[in-house]
């Protein structure tokens, strides 16, 4: 479905906080065009490379600065996608993942609830183990068996608590770039092979990416209505994390065998993987009328018919770094709905994809 809508005056200015991860990062880009001047990215203090003018230098368990920044903007609407998502730093430092994941949730519902803002906030798949056939909904029971998922889990309560009137969205991986080129799945992975490093992923781990660009849009959708409560924004296409290597092994062009496999229960027990956390989205196609999530990759011919998949070139274009922006950042036809992402093809010879970053 084709999912149109704006922000009306009365939801703007907008706050993006977390703008180093994925998801804000380029929530940060698409926003910042939507809406020239009227928007505002906060960044951890700790990531001094992400320079702009829109850029605010801030940790969000931080409450008096945080207030203070809704003072000076007079926010009227948040999107919260604040948290570290490392799973082994969150196993080992329990006491940052709950600062970030738990605490700082709960202060953006606090400052945005006390300013009488509208708050969409992001948690994650990863709330839930996996144990069975994935396709969770909304309504099944919590049972993450990392720290990070139960910090999301219990950032998720924080804010139900502050603001019942917040819309919280779980997301997968947010398929798009990131920032300093070796974040996110797509960049990780393809910085492994890019480096001729290996890369070793998971047969059994399940998620349900989704473009930046579709996720975007229904941030916006959010942001602009009062639609309250949880909602899952899985992709339709169920993926591993093999899988996902796969893809961008053979669109970005690289050596086939840098990738390697293994069962969950040959990684080890640190940290803790989850199984099948994909997500079932019918909650979310009622309320849109239609799903407004495409599958990841977007091409069919893109998706990995066997673990040997990525050594077979037959029938497909010739990898290369310019298909996998063209097609695993993004999808033909993703123009159409707004906003172009610009600068794309220039990526390897210094500019960034969105132009945030300063090196």
């Amino acid at each position: 479905m084709r999912l149109q809508v704006a922000l009306p005056p009365s939801r703007l200015p907008l706050l993006i906080t977390g703008v180093s991860g994925v998801a804000g990062y380029n929530a940060l880009f698409y926003f910042r065009e939507r809406y020239p001047g009227r928007v505002v990215g906060v960044r951890p203090t700790q990531t001094w490379q992400l320079v702009a003018d829109d850029i605010v230098p801030l940790d969000t368990e931080d409450r008096a600065g945080l207030a203070a920044l809704f003072e000076t903007h007079r926010f009227r609407s948040v999107l919260n996608t604040t948290g570290n998502c490392a799973l082994k730093s969150c196993e080992l430092d329990p006491a940052m993942a709950e600062r970030t994941n738990v605490v700082s949730a709960a202060n953006v519902a606090a400052v945005a609830h006390c300013f009488d803002c509208r708050l969409v906030h992001l948690s994650s798949d990863l709330v839930y183990s996996g144990a069975g056939a994935g396709g969770y909904v909304e309504t099944d029971a919590v049972d993450p068996v990392t720290v990070y998922g139960r910090t999301m889990a219990a950032g998720e309560e924080q804010v139900a608590a502050r603001d019942p009137a917040a819309a919280v969205l779980r997301i997968s991986l947010p398929m798009g770039p990131s920032f300093n080129r070796h974040a996110g799945a797509i960049d990780w992975i393809g910085s492994r092979f890019r480096n001729h490093r290996p890369a070793t992923l998971y047969f059994d781990e399940v998620r349900s990416c989704a473009y930046t660009d579709d996720l975007n849009r229904v941030f916006e959708y959010f942001l602009a209505a009062d639609a309250p409560g949880l909602y899952h924004l899985g992709g339709p296409r169920a993926i591993t994390l093999y899988q996902i290597a796969q893809v961008i092994n053979r669109v970005g062009g690289y050596d086939p065998k840098l990738l390697k496999g293994c069962p969950r229960i040959d990684a080890g027990p640190m940290p803790p993987r989850a199984g099948n956390v994909s997500m079932n989205n019918e909650k979310l196609a009622r309320l849109l009328g239609g799903n407004p999530l495409r599958p990841w990759p977007f091409d069919d011919s893109h998706f990995p018919t066997d673990r040997h998949w990525h050594f077979n070139g037959d029938g497909l274009e010739r990898g290369s770094l310019q298909l996998l922006m063209d097609r695993l950042y993004t999808y033909p036809g993703a123009c159409e709905f707004g906003v172009t992402k610009k600068g794309a093809s220039g990526r390897e010879k210094g500019t960034s994809l969105p132009p945030l970053a300063r090196r």
